[in-house]
């Protein structure tokens, strides 16, 4: 009986308990109900009498206290440090135009110092603002440079003169130059749409040279006091090069004085349809200079006046004019394959003396041309050079003696030793666009193919191809990758990365380059590269003269590449002249004396030892 009370009590507590709660849980919702009414219609009162101000406000912070700090792109140096190309602090005027008509008192004092320090029309910035008078950020110049921009800002902090100036300000920027213009403008390259790299270094190291925006946060002006926080930003690293500007100017200098000494409008006016030279260091693979000629400004990449005049530009179509720039963009050195001509005779000859095929003591006779059954192979004497020894074939350039070593070499060890020495594929240079080149393979190398390509025809190759594999040829047989870059610096000046020279191969023995470059020296001294010999130095190379395809055409590719001195070679430089404007285009002195005119000049500056200073050590 006492259970069944005690029950009853329970469910009568529970029932009111329950009351409760839900009377306390409408009073708490109402009480929110109400808070919220408060919060709308005071809101509402502010909106409506002040809303103005606060937007302007808010707007405000919108536009400034958020903005974008651009970084530096890193400067590309050459090996001395001599800036090749930097960025510019400039600075670009900025108009806020909902500022600027906020306000009658703005508009005139604002256009007036537009239109007396910047020289912009005060019509075309007011229709400007007028067009969109809301818009807070709208680019009304650019590149101003820093002596404008402190006239500027004295302005601008001029209250008791200017008190009414407002609604633009000043916007940093960089823009990129090059203080040479034109010099190495293939290795270098140029910038597009800001910091986006275009050919050589600028394209290649791209990553390296650009670094990171920063941002400043806040706004604070005369009137109010909010708090402003920067983020710096972070700048790009400098690359240091190989190149080194004097021996690139030299080389320059002397690719223009022959183009304008063979002058032909064919060519738009250059005496060959390209003049390239590559001069390197045979020891580690750095490449002290690399040009071709035509070439361009890197301030004005697109400007076409230094070879056409303005009425030919006009009558230009895109599409012509397109394929005109990339054709003087394009690094001749690096992306251009041709048949290397004579200048692989050392190389054919290499790889018979190392395999053994070859020991130096044979002989030929040259009759002027060799008949297979189908064709006719003429040597580059027709008379025939008669008999003559290995090292007097390559002096005198003779094909048929190179055609008898190819058929000793046979397919299967010609083809090994060309992708020994690299032909046919990447060598790895640190630049933008490179070729490889076109390569017989055992299967489809027939036995005219052989003949020819031992004495350099039938296959191609690119000038830093045959440059870095020729390097291992007189410097006892080491392979280095070439490079156009040493290091990388922070923006202080730290380094944070060496560019070591790669040792890629071993090519041949230190004998067989000893005998090569003995057979060489001969070559200057006795054979074709007569007019490659340098008064006080020892200089050894070889000579080509390739013929384009079709053949019979009357169009060569001359090329000479060369060494100095004798023993431990310091400098190979490497001329390359497609299609001379010449009276005898097949003209065999024309690279070997373009060659010399710059070796005669970058020796004494590099140093290369004299011939009797050799001789002594």
């Amino acid at each position: 009986m006492a259970g069944r009370i005690r029950r009853k009590r329970r469910k009568i507590f529970k029932r009111k308990s329950t009351k409760l709660m839900q009377k306390k849980l409408i009073m708490l919702f109402m009480g929110i109900v109400l808070a919220f009414a408060v919060l709308v219609v005071r809101i509402t009162y502010i909106n409506a009498s002040s809303g103005e101000r606060y937007s302007k406000l808010v707007l405000d912070q919108q536009q400034y206290g958020s903005r974008t700090i651009p970084f530096k792109r890193g400067d590309i140096v050459d090996r001395n440090g001599s800036k090749l190309a930097t960025s510019a602090r400039v600075y670009n005027v900025i108009l806020d135009s909902k500022v600027m008509l906020s306000d009658e008192k703005y508009i005139e004092p604002t256009l007036n110092v537009l239109s007396e320090l910047f020289e912009l029309s005060p019509e075309e910035v007011r229709g400007i603002a007028q067009e969109n008078p809301s818009a807070r950020y709208t680019v009304l110049l650019k590149g101003i440079d820093y002596d404008k921009a402190k006239e500027f800002e004295k302005i601008d902090e001029d209250d008791e003169n200017h008190p009414y100036v407002n609604g633009i300000w000043l916007e940093e920027d960089y823009v990129r130059t090059y203080p040479y213009g034109s010099l190495a403008s293939d290795v270098i390259g140029f910038t597009v749409d800001g910091n986006v790299g275009s050919n050589g270094i600028e394209d290649s190291y791209n990553s390296v040279l650009n670094g990171t925006d920063g941002r400043v946060y806040g706004y604070q002006d005369k009137d109010s006091t909010y708090e402003r926080t920067v983020k710096e930003p972070e700048n790009g690293n400098t690359v240091v090069s190989t190149i080194d500007l004097q021996v690139q100017s030299i080389v320059e200098k002397h690719i223009l004085a022959f183009n304008e000494e063979h002058q032909n409008q064919a060519w738009d006016g250059a005496g060959s349809k390209n003049t390239a030279v590559i001069v390197m260091n045979p020891q580690n693979g750095e490449i002290l200079a690399e040009a071709s000629y035509p070439n361009y400004d890197l301030n004005n990449p697109r400007d076409l006046s230094a070879y056409y005049s303005e009425e030919q530009i006009k009558k230009m179509k895109d599409d012509k004019k397109l394929d005109t720039l990339y054709s003087l963009w394009n690094n001749f050195c690096v992306s251009e394959t041709f048949e290397p001509g004579s200048t692989i005779k050392p190389f054919t000859v290499a790889a018979g003396l190392e395999l053994g095929k070859l020991t130096g003591g044979e002989s030929y006779v040259c009759g002027g041309y060799v008949q297979t059954e189908e064709w006719k192979i003429k040597c580059n004497n027709t008379s025939g050079h008669g008999t003559q020894s290995l090292k007097q074939a390559v002096e005198n350039s003779c094909n048929v003696a190179l055609m008898d070593i190819g058929n000793v070499l046979g397919v299967k060890d010609t083809v090994r030793y060309q992708k020994i020495f690299g032909f046919g594929e990447y060598c790895g240079i640190d630049l933008p666009g490179e070729a490889a080149g076109l390569l017989y393979t055992e299967e489809n190398m027939d036995p005219v193919s052989l003949m020819t390509n031992a004495f350099g025809q039938n296959f191609t190759v690119t000038m830093n191809q045959l440059a870095g594999s020729f390097c291992s040829l007189v410097n006892g047989g080491n392979y280095y990758k070439p490079h156009v870059v040493k290091q990388i610096q922070d923006e202080n000046g730290n380094v944070t990365e060496n560019k070591n020279p790669v040792l890629i191969k071993k090519t041949i023995s230190k004998e067989t380059s000893d005998i090569i470059k003995d057979y060489m020296r001969g070559v200057v001294e006795e054979g074709t590269g007569s007019t490659a010999a340098v008064k006080g130095y020892d200089v050894g190379g070889k000579t080509g003269t390739a013929e384009k395809l079709p053949r019979d055409n009357e169009k060569y590719v001359l090329s000479f590449i060369g060494y100095a001195p004798q023993e431990n070679p310091q400098v190979v430089v490497y001329v390359a002249i497609d299609e001379v404007n010449s009276a005898t285009p097949s003209d065999g002195k024309l690279a070997p004396g373009l060659a010399a005119d710059i070796m005669k000049e970058i020796f004494p500056y590099l140093g290369v030892t004299k011939a009797s200073q050799e001789k002594e050590e």
